[in-house]
């Protein structure tokens, strides 16, 4: 047992360095040997556990998802009345749509749109898409996938659909 926690706690460190080395390099600058360097363990080592640099990003984009949306369905579990009432009711409200409070709403939207605007800079994403149109349509697509959720009961799985709809969003719809 201690030899798998071992292992498990290697991987874990070349994720965490990966969330570092792609911050500060971007996907396409950063190396396998800068990620292996920077958890602390030989190069090699990271294709033990990963195929490639591009296995890398989605496992821990997969990862880490899989994490937020943990966190997501616990708070919603603890609280479900509260995740109704910002899901379903708060978007009835015609005060909370003009007040000051959608301003949060905003700035989180921005953040999507953000992350498209920095990929376009870096080359990684293609500039004739809207940042604006994604980041509506990511939330839009989150959004319609917790409605769905919280109209099923809570007996549809948040992890599974979200996973769906994450695979579509990083690889597209084509057949690879």
């Amino acid at each position: 047992m201690q030899a798998k926690t071992k292992e498990n706690d290697k991987r874990s460190r070349i994720l965490d360095a990966a969330v570092r080395v792609f911050a500060e390099r971007g996907f396409f600058g950063a190396t396998v040997a800068e990620i292996a360097r920077a958890a602390g363990v030989a190069d090699g080592t990271i294709y033990l556990y990963f195929k490639s640099k591009d296995d890398v990003l989605l496992r821990l984009f997969d990862e880490k998802m899989t994490e937020l949306l943990a966190e997501a369905k616990a708070a919603a579990a603890r609280d479900p009345a509260l995740a109704q009432v910002l899901i379903v009711e708060l978007r009835q409200s015609a005060q909370f749509l003009k007040a000051d409070g959608r301003q949060k709403l905003a700035a989180y939207l921005d953040v999507f749109g953000q992350i498209v605007r920095d990929g376009q800079e870096a080359g990684e994403l293609d500039p004739a898409v809207s940042p604006q149109t994604v980041k509506r349509a990511i939330f839009g697509a989150l959004d319609e996938l917790a409605l769905g959720w919280l109209m099923s009961g809570r007996r549809t799985s948040l992890k599974k659909t979200a996973a769906e709809l994450s695979g579509w969003l990083v690889r597209g719809l084509a057949n690879k």
